[in-house]
């Protein structure tokens, strides 16, 4: 399968071939839906029949050999065929909030020293949680640290190391819960110019200025040593 969203997050709808429908859902031989996963919820949107008629997918997720992408319709929505050809279309407003999130948290990794022991990315709130015991920063703080690396308009591209590459350098793996994956032969990284280098497979956006103002909603307390910390976006 051909996934799209991995060269341009910003794609917004394919034409396609049906490869497979079972009980699972849809495979197609590309698309642009992203499936859930590393903290991003899977895409919503449409498939198009030839005919004119339109499956509503609520949810994009990994197949069995996180290979490919497996579209999931709503309930009672019409079954294409294998070799139907189809037009994937994402729901954009709710991707690009997305995106902008997403790329956020990278963001707020680059703030806080701290490993990441987890984190959610949602359209309007979205959260990392830290090993922090020593928290050290307010929510002032991050704030405005976030809101100036928006401004200074970033540059932000994803670009490929082999396994080898990153075994050699361990600290571009910030997350302590979740590796990412290896074994066939290269990494993902995400490259915010001057801010961030860490391995990905999401969505961004191209430069730090589209995010927009933000805002650190809450710090809480999750444990001895793990501090959540919320992020808002204060622009539609």
């Amino acid at each position: 399968m051909e996934l799209l969203f991995r060269d341009d997050a910003y794609q917004r709808s394919c034409d396609a071939v049906v490869t497979q429908v079972d009980d699972d859902g849809i495979r197609l031989d590309r698309t642009v839906f992203y499936p859930t996963g590393g903290g991003q919820p899977g895409d919503n949107g449409t498939l198009t029949l030839g005919d004119g008629r339109i499956v509503a997918i609520e949810t994009a997720r990994k197949g069995a050999d996180h290979q490919d992408v497996v579209h999931v319709p709503a309930a009672d929505q019409p079954a294409p065929s294998v070799g139907d050809t189809v037009t994937a279309a994402i729901d954009w407003d709710r991707r690009y909030r997305h995106m902008r999130m997403h790329t956020c948290l990278h963001l707020l990794s680059a703030i806080i020293k701290a490993p990441v022991t987890g984190g959610q990315v949602s359209e309007s709130r979205s959260r990392l949680d830290f090993d922090w015991p020593d928290a050290d920063l307010t929510k002032e703080d991050i704030t405005e640290g976030l809101n100036r690396l928006v401004s200074e308009n970033h540059p932000v591209q994803p670009r490929w190391i082999t396994d080898e590459e990153l075994a050699a350098q361990p600290e571009l793996v910030r997350t302590m819960s979740v590796k990412p994956p290896t074994g066939a032969g290269h990494v993902r990284l995400l490259d915010i110019e001057g801010v961030d280098l860490q391995p990905c497979g999401g969505t961004h956006v191209r430069n730090t200025g589209e995010i927009g103002a933000v805002e650190v909603a809450k710090i809480e307390n999750k444990g001895r040593q793990n501090r959540r910390v919320s992020v808002v976006l204060l622009e539609d």
